[in-house]
């Protein structure tokens, strides 16, 4: 009996052992190949300067491509089952809106996969609030005022929003809820057309992107009231913040992140996180972020996965008291 428990432990120390070296293995080779970088948006914007900003410095670290490979369509599934289909091994990633991958799967009930569950968090990349932004001809100049121009105005005042079930939608709803008032929802299908018509007054105010918005407000054209984050915008030190300007506890910030499938080996996710975390704390990286309307935002993957899943609750309890659902 004591020889074949002495057998047994043979066995199960050699297999431990095996797994160890393995990973150490597998992480001191990776990556051994090119690395395909799945972005779930169309060339062009935000999520582009990202990609190439990651790509072109992970390229040089590790001496391997990373191929930015943008497969937008049906809010992200396509990416997602791209990725989901992949070898779990981190030659395949996604770039990911956080706003965007936890509010779409709470809106939409057949979606084919769980947004926490079947990826691994790698790290954050960006982060930054949207702008609440007024037409020049609004006669409110913060938003105490806009808020008692809503209240005297009940149904009046529309905002435009860049989709239905958008980041820019749920802001503007939080607003709604936490201020009292109903200002009405018109849903464009993008930025661009929202901004269109928020300068030329067909709507009154809009949540949108900085790096959109900046030019415009700097000319006089538009009005910046607050921006949505926790921190003031260091492209924009003037505007308050919602919280400042008379909603505290207001904060609705989107995130830039990386995700690979879930499966794929911790150390390996490890690996990328440290690289990207490094990358993202880069001075030159961080003027590029600024210039964005964004600012550098490191996390590790465990914090990643706190956020996706804070916000996921934060989101759900908006949807949930605006009565909100895609048309």
């Amino acid at each position: 009996m004591s020889k074949l428990n002495n057998a047994v432990l043979r066995i199960l120390t050699a297999a431990l052992l095996a797994v160890l070296f393995g990973a150490a293995a597998a992480q001191q080779t990776y990556p051994s190949k090119p690395i395909r970088f799945i972005s779930p948006y169309p060339p062009g914007g935000t999520t582009s300067v990202l990609g190439r900003i990651v790509g072109q410095k992970l390229t040089e670290i590790w001496g391997q491509p990373v191929i930015l490979d943008n497969r937008p369509g049906n809010y992200g599934v396509v990416s997602a089952d791209a990725l989901l289909k992949a070898a779990r091994d981190g030659h395949t990633i996604m770039l990911i809106s956080g706003a965007s991958h936890v509010i779409y799967p709470l809106l939409i009930r057949a979606m084919p996969y769980d947004a926490i569950k079947d990826f691994a968090p790698v790290a954050t990349i960006a982060s930054g609030g949207m702008l609440l932004l007024l037409n020049a001809a609004v006669p409110a100049s913060n938003v105490r005022e806009l808020i008692a121009l809503a209240k005297s105005k009940p149904g009046e005042l529309n905002y435009a929003s860049s989709g239905g079930g958008g980041l820019s939608h749920l802001a503007n709803e939080l607003l709604n809820i936490m201020a009292g008032v109903k200002i009405q929802h018109i849903p464009y299908k993008g930025t661009g057309p929202a901004m269109t018509d928020l300068l030329g007054g067909q709507v009154q105010m809009f949540f949108g992107p900085p790096s959109v918005a900046i030019s415009q407000v700097k000319s006089g054209r538009l009005r910046a009231i607050a921006i949505s984050s926790a921190t003031r915008l260091s492209a924009l030190p003037e505007v308050p913040t919602l919280a400042e300007a008379g909603l505290p506890g207001f904060e609705i910030e989107n995130w830039y992140a990386i995700l690979a499938a879930a499966g794929t080996p911790k150390e390996i996710v490890g690996k990328l996180s440290t690289e990207i975390a490094r990358i993202v704390a880069a001075p030159e990286v961080k003027k590029i972020l600024v210039a964005q309307g964004m600012e550098p935002f490191v996390s590790t993957s465990e914090q990643l996965g706190a956020l996706m899943n804070s916000d996921t609750a934060k989101f759900a309890d908006i949807i949930k008291k605006a009565n909100i659902k895609l048309e």
